[in-house]
């Protein structure tokens, strides 16, 4: 019986690690990705009903207390590491070199793991100074001691993140995506768990070891971490990583990516600046301002990991082996299909985002706030582009990657965020309070991706954006607006009441909103000639065809 579990253990996990197609890829971030914005979506809601109306000091000091954990590991790892590592890693095993690409694995994850346990005991000892003067000076003296305690506590994230992405930049090197996948969702419940069980308390054989409160909710979060590194360790099942605790630094392959790493590290971290920025900022707008933020721009990230980021990542690695082989033509014509895919769909998304803000909002705030609830729901407004943009510039920006270049998009970066920074000190001084951090960051993002789009053209002599690229981009607007006039006019009819606090009565409202518009996008889409529209068209025509039948 023990060894019939084992066997189907075992095949769950083989057939999890299977090579996917890039669609297959797609609509497995996708899918993850949501479950994964759902379970945030949830974790948010216990969370803001638990703190947002009875303690906005102490949630806005949990909120701060990521921050500097947060900027940590976006600096030395996160997205860097993946699109730096993968193009190298690729090489090598197109080449049949093994050893060089498991000997430059476990460089990788060895100097990152000591870099970021440094960092963690450093972080510790520094969160004093760190929340008091930089992050939120703002807070009231029991929310700083709060936040700086939390600190101390999520300071190990780094170090557990940073292996965890490690292990699972080498799966998506390779075309498995399924654990790397679902391992954020994983985190997310770690901190639902602390939620709902940690601020109660936590007993060990009749005795207290911990009195609860909110800190519990910190506690889930180095669980979520865990059990975040453990999904990502069943990942490399069959993949045959031959790990060696020992730095080659002779290997060429380790080499260059201690090359390409620092401009995307810095590239990351000029980002999160941003980030801290805005937590020093709002820290000053009265009691529960961070938070308000903090869930506006968690809400626009939501899309943007559906659309952008799943999609770009689906598609990045045969963007690098496409260069790698020097089919430069197919590249583009892989790069435009990515691109088109994106904007059609974040697109109607930002539109109806923005109309539909009231009904987002209400499902993860349940407080019967509505002051709060409307802050949150007038930043996503101002948000609504960035949506659109930052959707766009992750399939941009890798397009860089693939080339190995990620000095460009760290110059790029450096002049938007300077700009969105210089916006959002502007707009704070002149008093638009949160919203206009909001605008600020629309606006950053614009200005980003057009430059970047922009060097891409020239860098490929014109070929990359012909005229039926721009005319399917006109066409796209076109059926925004008549999906933005359909919502306009549905939230109208379907209004949203001071007392609809019940997800029993937001979310119907908002689906059938939604729905509305999203079914006028795609008959507008349709009667454009959008390629985009087509196999979803076909797909319906099959289901009544065979109903008919």
């Amino acid at each position: 019986m023990e060894n019939m579990k084992r066997f189907k253990f075992r095949s769950v996990v083989q057939l999890a690690n299977m090579k996917l197609s890039v669609k297959s890829a797609a609509v497995v971030l996708a899918s993850s990705t949501l479950i994964s914005a759902l379970l945030g979506l949830f974790r948010d809601r216990l969370l803001n009903s638990y703190y947002l109306g009875t303690y906005p000091t102490g949630i806005d000091a949990y909120t701060a207390a990521f921050t500097i954990p947060d900027f940590m590991f976006f600096i030395l790892t996160s997205g860097a590491l993946a699109v730096s590592f993968i193009p190298v890693f690729n090489q090598r095993l197109v080449a049949g070199n093994k050893k060089s690409a498991w000997e430059m694995s476990s460089s990788l994850l060895n100097l990152l793991a000591l870099l970021t346990l440094v960092t963690s005991v450093l972080i510790m000892i520094f969160a004093d100074p760190l929340i008091r003067y930089i992050v939120s000076p703002g807070l009231d003296e029991s929310g700083m001691i709060l936040a700086i305690n939390m600190t101390r506590v999520i300071a190990i994230n780094p170090f557990l993140f940073s292996i965890a992405t490690v292990l699972t930049s080498m799966q998506q090197a390779v075309g498995r995506f399924v654990f790397y996948a679902f391992a954020p969702a994983i985190y997310n419940i770690g901190i639902i768990i602390g939620i709902t069980w940690f601020t109660g308390g936590i007993n060990l054989f009749g005795v207290q070891i911990f009195e609860g409160g909110i800190m519990g909710v910190a506690i889930g979060v180095i669980l979520g971490a865990i059990l975040q590194l453990i999904v990502s360790l069943i990942g490399l099942f069959g993949l045959g990583f031959d790990y060696d605790f020992k730095i080659y630094w002779k290997n060429q392959g380790f080499r260059t990516i201690l090359k390409l790493l620092p401009p995307r590290s810095l590239d990351q971290g000029i980002d999160y600046v941003n980030g801290i920025v805005n937590t020093n900022l709002s820290s000053r707008m009265g009691a529960g301002a961070v938070r308000s933020f903090n869930q506006a721009t968690s809400l626009h990230q939501m899309p943007i990991n559906l659309i952008g980021v799943a999609i770009s990542t689906a598609f990045f690695p045969k963007l690098t082996e496409e260069l790698g082989t020097g089919e430069k033509s197919e590249f583009y014509n892989t790069f435009r299909q990515a691109l088109r895919m994106i904007v059609w769909i974040s697109l109607p998304i930002a539109v109806i985002t923005f109309f539909t803000r009231g009904y987002v909002t209400s499902f993860i705030s349940n407080i019967g706030n509505n002051d709060q609830n409307g802050t949150i729901a007038s930043v996503l407004g101002t948000l609504a582009v960035a949506i659109f943009a930052r959707s766009v510039f992750h399939i941009a920006s890798r397009g860089f990657y693939a080339y190995q270049d990620t000095k460009t998009p760290f110059r790029v970066s450096i002049v938007a965020i300077g700009l969105t920074i210089g916006l959002s000190v502007w707009f704070y001084r002149l008093g638009w309070g949160v919203d206009g951090l909001g605008l600020a960051q629309s606006i950053g993002a614009v200005v980003e991706i057009v430059i970047l789009l922009s060097i891409l053209q020239k860098r490929a002599a014109g070929k990359l954006f012909d005229k039926s690229f721009w005319k399917a981009i006109m066409k796209m607007i076109i059926a925004t607006l008549v999906a933005g006039c359909v919502a306009f006019s549905l939230t109208k009819f379907i209004p949203l009441m001071a007392t609809d606090s019940s997800l029993v009565i937001t979310i119907p409202k908002f689906l059938s909103i939604a729905g509305a518009s999203v079914i006028a996008y795609i008959i507008a889409s349709f009667f454009l000639n959008l390629d985009e529209a087509m196999p979803i068209i076909d797909y319906i025509k099959r289901i009544l065809f065979r109903n008919a039948k």
